[in-house]
């Protein structure tokens, strides 16, 4: 670590950023803890479906007691930043537009691209810290020789993050410490122990913050009347490969490409959601081995290791959160911001709306939205 600095700690209550400021706050940084209040779990409590309470969710007001607890232990201010407006607007609003128009969002992603390290950083700033740490599982550097910042994959592949943090531009990559990117979980648990923080076997968050139990379908409901606004209306056909109708449904919001049960029909073999179509509502169904493409199309591009695409390139691309990245060819595609990769193999259920990351070794090349 370099000579000591003033470093903004973002701190979610977790035993992770709880690690990172208690590692800082020993090597001699001076600290400030900071925490994002982005979502009212108290909001849709009870509401059309929805659960009293649930545990497990990140961001909840247990995890901001946690976190101003042990800013207190480790002897630092603590402030917590309200964003709950715009987290709204940047997030919430684009996931229930998605998941009506028949795509599966990642909200995480969202909300690291569009508000956690901008606004992180801006606060950082304006309170004087050089640079801000996050308890996420990832590795960054400068690289001289590209001029540029490169984020990689921890040290820990069971924990890599870099999936939900492709969005990250150079200059937050440039200002962002990520302290846990050489160790793994079980010794980030004895570090928080070792400094006597209460979270040291805090299980990790499992829930969206904003959908408890992750029923998105209830939740949807939920929002979409308190804002009293209409479901829409997309109720439709079921329709085989070949076109055959094969029956009906409530809603494309109700399904997601690769989804097996709930679709409400009988077959001699299993079935699956094989592609939406918001445009007419039909919903194409299929065996599981019409799930199978070798072709994945990705928009709204953001480039790390690399300034821009101009030629085809080798790549291991990922096409959700616990695939395994797998080889492929990436090129650029037909339009501006759009870029085809073909895998070497077939992938299963590569669905729009999911995030496409792409890496070189270790390194994060860059990614973008399936469409």
């Amino acid at each position: 670590m370099s000579a000591p600095e003033t470093i903004a700690v973002a701190m979610s209550g977790g035993v992770d950023s709880s690690a990172v400021a208690a590692l800082l706050r020993a090597e001699g940084h001076t600290l400030v803890g900071l925490t994002l209040q982005l979502w009212n779990q108290r909001r849709l409590a009870g509401h059309e479906g929805m659960p009293e309470a649930v545990q497990g969710r990140c961001c909840s007001i247990d995890d901001v007691y946690d976190a101003r607890r042990v800013a207190d232990k480790l002897g630092i201010p603590y402030y917590m930043v309200n964003q709950q407006e715009r987290f709204e607007a940047d997030v919430v609003r684009p996931f229930v537009s998605e998941y009506l128009a028949g795509r599966t969002p990642i909200p995480c992603t969202l909300c690291n691209n569009h508000l956690k390290f901008d606004q992180l950083l801006l606060t950082a700033r304006q309170i004087g810290a050089t640079r801000i740490a996050t308890g996420h599982y990832a590795r960054n550097h400068y690289d001289p020789e590209r001029g540029r910042w490169i984020l990689s994959r921890p040290a820990d592949r069971s924990k890599d993050q870099t999936y939900f943090l492709f969005g990250l531009t150079q200059d937050q990559l440039a200002h962002t410490l990520f302290p846990l990117g050489e160790m793994r979980k079980p010794d980030v648990r004895v570090l928080a122990s070792e400094a006597g923080l209460e979270v040291a076997a805090k299980p990790d968050s499992q829930e969206i913050c904003f959908i408890p139990g992750g029923d998105y379908q209830a939740f949807l409901e939920a929002y979409l009347d308190e804002q009293g606004e209409e479901m829409p209306d997309s109720a439709g056909e079921l329709v085989a490969a070949n076109g055959v109708v094969v029956g009906r449904h409530a809603g494309i919001h109700n399904f997601t490409v690769g989804q097996r049960k709930g679709l409400g029909l009988t077959s001699a073999q299993p079935l699956y959601v094989l592609s939406i179509h918001p445009d007419s509502h039909q919903v194409t169904v299929g065996p599981e081995q019409n799930l199978m493409t070798r072709e994945l199309r990705a928009n709204r591009l953001n480039w790390i290791s690399i300034a821009e695409l101009t030629e085809p390139i080798r790549v291991l691309a990922k096409v959700r959160h616990r695939h395994e990245p797998q080889p492929a060819t990436l090129m650029p595609g037909p339009h501006e911001d759009t870029a085809i990769a073909l895998f070497d193999e077939p992938q299963r259920a590569i669905t729009p709306g999911q995030a496409a990351i792409f890496y070189q070794g270790d390194e994060v090349v860059g990614g973008g939205w399936i469409f």
